[in-house]
């Protein structure tokens, strides 16, 4: 069946008396403006929330407080001004409506990819290196330094990737 359904509301007739869809037949998309209601699941593994950048970062980027706006790329070895890490696909994306040039998603916790160097084991707390955006393992990092912990092993000279929870002592 084909057709337009055209109405000012779909209302049930009471609360929690109808579904929209079933577990084999469900919906495509729902576009709307305001969702009301409980989220069981997420499709994305972090809570992120945008800061105003100096700069486009790409995701995996170690970024820091700091710069001409809220956050710049993060320097300094085991730097203790860690905001987060920019964030690939978060799952919930707080202060989402903020404008400006270079709005920045920075994952706050949760996992996601970040952007690393050197030897790393899973479970090794990460902190911002002497590369500029980029972690490396620490055993005894500063107070405010943990960028979060690693859910990969990794050892390379060369900048690579790999998961981290993000918010993680």
């Amino acid at each position: 069946m084909t057709g337009t359904l055209i109405t000012q509301a779909v209302r049930p007739n009471g609360n929690n008396t109808y579904d929209l869809g079933t577990s084999g037949n469900k919906w495509a998309n729902v576009h709307a403006t305001l969702f009301q209601g409980t989220a069981t699941s997420a499709r994305f593994a972090d809570l992120a929330e945008n800061y105003l950048g100096d700069n486009i970062y790409e995701p995996g980027t170690v970024v820091m407080f700091g710069g001409q706006n809220e956050v710049t790329v993060a320097s300094g070895h085991m730097n203790t001004r860690i905001a987060g890490v920019v964030s690939t696909n978060p799952a919930h994306l707080m202060n989402s409506e903020m404008a400006g040039d270079f709005i920045v998603a920075v994952a706050l916790t949760g996992r996601v990819p970040c952007k690393v160097q050197g030897k790393i084991n899973k479970g090794d707390m990460i902190v911002a290196s002497d590369q500029p955006g980029i972690g490396v393992a620490s055993d005894n990092p500063k107070l405010g330094s943990v960028i979060g912990k690693a859910l990969e092993n990794y050892d390379s000279t060369e900048i690579g990737t790999i998961e981290v929870v993000v918010g993680r002592l």
